[in-house]
């Protein structure tokens, strides 16, 4: 009796490798069929109204941010959309003007895409993707007016803020521009610059620490991506993967009265009208989603 309660244990191991082998082998082809034909394995979930990581067309991933992220920064922040996460730096220092206006102080922004956020990388210059990523974000400081030139100004014709912004990638998985317009916006927020005097015997500048204010924000530029998949069919906030086998992408910039700041599309499948249409009624609503996200987190920030 003793030798047959033994039995049971492994029946009970054989019966349970049998039920879930058929789990493992349609794993297994799936795998398989998503590495051999990766468009065809999309087009299966696309036809459902659904995408392989179970989010809907319209869905976004999950979005946080990380206001004052870096110490050593005059305003920085962190976002992740999923898994791509963008970490940007603002650094704050003063110029001399040689003119009798001030001139716009922020300069062109730098997005770093390093070998460490994914393999598709490499050292050295930064390559195409980085640098139309860096000429994005300066055209939507530019087209939105996030900063006017008289904000900058400390004195007309003398002296004037220049912020040095800084955008690295630490994990990329698709969807670049729109975490990055979000990370420096937030950084924008974050950033406090002393009160500068100009003193009238000397003609130097005084800086009092222990006396500082926000930037003025005129406007709160928020991007929105689509891919597109066989020239008909949008998704929003595509994935590495997802971008890599769309037919084409679009960007649109919106602020909170529903302007639109920059629209980014390079090449590929042309939209019509109705679905371009589509794209910023869309974009909008992303925009206050994202603009009451940031506002709660500054907030919690606050002393009460």
């Amino acid at each position: 009796m003793k030798g047959l309660c033994r039995v049971p244990c492994p029946l009970r191991a054989l019966v349970s490798v049998v039920c879930n082998s058929s789990v493992y082998l349609r794993y297994i082809f799936n795998t398989c069929f998503r590495t051999v034909e990766p468009l065809e394995y999309y087009r299966r979930f696309l036809k459902e109204n659904c995408r392989p990581d179970g989010r809907e067309l319209g869905e976004f991933r999950t979005t946080t941010v990380n206001i004052g992220s870096i110490s050593t920064a005059d305003g920085s922040a962190l976002v992740k959309l999923g898994n791509t996460t963008v970490i940007c730096g603002v650094k704050a220092e003063m110029a001399a003007l040689s003119t009798t206006h001030c001139r716009v102080f922020l300069s062109v922004p730098n997005v770093d895409l390093p070998p460490l956020c994914s393999s598709r990388f490499r050292s050295g210059p930064p390559g195409e993707e980085a640098q139309v990523a860096s000429q994005f974000i300066a055209d939507v400081i530019e087209n939105s007016q996030i900063i006017l030139k008289e904000d900058l100004c400390i004195s007309p014709g003398k002296l004037a803020w220049v912020l040095y912004c800084d955008l690295i990638c630490l994990d990329y998985d698709g969807n670049i521009l729109d975490a990055c317009t979000f990370a420096l916006l937030a950084a924008l927020k974050n950033v406090q610059l002393p009160e500068v005097t100009i003193n009238e015997e000397t003609a130097l500048a005084e800086v009092n620490l222990k006396k500082k204010s926000y930037l003025n924000i005129r406007t709160h530029p928020v991007a929105t991506s689509f891919a597109v998949f066989d020239d008909t069919l949008l998704i929003v906030d595509p994935t590495g993967e997802e971008e890599h086998l769309a037919t084409g992408t679009l960007t649109i910039v919106m602020d909170e009265e529903g302007k639109l700041c920059c629209l980014h599309k390079p090449g590929g499948s042309g939209l019509t009208g109705a679905k371009l249409q589509d794209c910023m009624s869309r974009a909008v609503t992303r925009h206050k989603e994202v603009k009451k996200l940031m506002d709660e987190v500054i907030k919690s920030m606050k002393p009460k």
